[in-house]
């Protein structure tokens, strides 16, 4: 072999060795009103033991919630088969959908994440995943890298499995988007939000730093933390109109329609505590309206979660009175006492002639 033949084959050699490796343009996806959620199931979501999520909790169209107590809802509430459930699983379909449509940068099929140190990217699986032991996400110093699995069917992890992030990640923009479902090991140690399209089950002492988001099945815990994301967009000053609510009667048709106002719009409205008067109810458009049947003060908050899950809300103490008379009343009311005055001014002149 010549001098020079050697050298262009080198040159040609290294030529391939350095031709870069496609950029990654994935972009994380919003979750929209989910983003309060730490998790949410399609049909139930079910626990056993202390479990612990910090975040809202839902399910819809499913409405079973069971396990809580003795599991624990901190910084959140549980939303029921309710218009803000049912507004975040339609964001959850949005990010699933994005998610899946990204174009796959690294395909790992038939490999174990564990072991591995991963870069941004989008890494795609074309039937199911595994991790057993750890894996390493590093962001190299670049706190906006985004981590997306796609994968086709499961994801499964061993019992004690764990996923980290180095160099100044962020847990935020880590998604996991499943085909089928997910099953969590024993105390395995999650990081980032996973979006399946089935179910989600985390198995005794798992915990998740993101989120458990089931498009259509059930998520299951067993005495584990949930902890969402602290990665909520920037929220302007929402503001609830009226300040104060129309006082209203036993009997007597009542309807009154409250706005919000600061935030991006549709805006979903609901009862996050207390209880409104018997016979009224308020719509996801904020219309509150009904004939009340018990007198009393209802004290009651009332939520405004705007389209990108931003949210505020106000606390009313409502008051409802026996009756209020209606105008016929009122003026059979005033000319009875108008009448009595006469007839006392009368009495009066005629003891005083007499």
């Amino acid at each position: 072999m010549t001098r020079s033949r050697l050298c262009l084959e080198v040159a040609a050699l290294a030529a391939i060795l350095v031709v870069p490796l496609p950029v990654g343009a994935q972009t994380a996806p919003s979750l929209g009103s989910a983003q309060s959620f730490a998790v949410l199931g399609g049909s139930t979501v079910t626990n056993t033991g202390p479990s612990v999520i910090t975040g809202d909790l839902g399910v819809s169209p499913g409405s079973a919630v069971t396990g809580f107590p003795p599991g624990s809802v901190v910084s959140g509430t549980i939303h029921a088969a309710d218009a803000v459930a049912a507004a975040a699983e339609s964001s959850v379909t949005t990010a699933y959908n994005s998610l899946a449509g990204q174009a796959c940068s690294h395909d790992l099929t038939g490999q174990d994440l564990g072991g591995m140190t991963l870069t941004a990217g989008v890494y795609c699986f074309s039937s199911s995943a595994g991790l057993t032991g750890t894996l390493t996400l590093n962001a190299q110093g670049n706190p906006n890298a985004v981590f997306i699995f796609q994968i086709g069917s499961t994801l499964t992890t061993a019992s004690g499995a764990s996923v980290s992030m180095i160099n100044n990640g962020s847990l935020c923009n880590v998604f996991w988007q499943v085909g089928s479902s997910a099953t969590l090991g024993t105390t395995t140690s999650f990081l980032g939000d996973i979006l399946a399209l089935t179910s989600i089950t985390l198995n005794t002492g798992a915990t998740i730093a993101g989120r458990a988001l089931a498009r259509n099945g059930a998520v299951t815990l067993d005495t584990n933390q949930v902890t969402a994301s602290a990665c909520a967009p920037s929220c302007p000053t929402i503001t609830l109109s009226p300040a104060t609510l129309p006082t209203a009667a036993v009997g007597v048709p009542y309807s009154m329609t409250l706005t919000a106002s600061g935030g991006t719009a549709p805006y979903i409205f609901t009862v996050s505590a207390g209880t409104l008067p018997a016979g009224l109810t308020l719509t996801s458009a904020g219309v509150l309206a009904g004939t009340p049947t018990t007198a009393g003060t209802f004290p009651v908050t009332i939520r405004a979660t705007a389209a990108n899950g931003c949210f505020a809300e106000l606390a009313y103490a409502m008051l409802v009175v026996t009756s209020l008379p209606t105008l016929p009343q009122a003026f059979a009311i005033a000319l009875a006492l108008g009448l009595v005055a006469m007839g006392y001014v009368r009495v009066r002149r005629r003891s005083r002639a007499g």
